[in-house]
């Protein structure tokens, strides 16, 4: 069953946001995602995602400046409920 991890990292100062994005993302099991809430797209994070394995999708909704979608690659599972929760938005 597919499991979200939630992180809101609206309120921290930098470079806390990525480092708690960082943290959790590497700790991901099989069909598992993170779903953080951030004070701005983090920009910066996206080439590390590429680089070491993530797939991700940013939004602008809710009272939320950035919401960010981010599991693993070839995570079928964790991808398939990410975009139901898209599209469902």
């Amino acid at each position: 069953m597919p499991s979200e991890h939630r992180l809101d990292a609206r309120d921290l100062p930098p470079p806390e946001p990525m480092e708690r994005v960082l943290a959790v993302i590497h700790a991901l099991g099989d069909g598992e995602y993170l779903r953080a809430f951030l004070p701005h797209e983090p920009v910066p994070l996206y080439p590390l995602l590429q680089q070491t394995g993530f797939d991700w999708h940013a939004c602008n909704r809710g009272d939320s400046p950035c919401e960010v979608f981010i599991w693993r690659r070839n995570d079928t599972q964790a991808q398939v409920t990410v975009r139901r929760l898209l599209d469902g938005a």
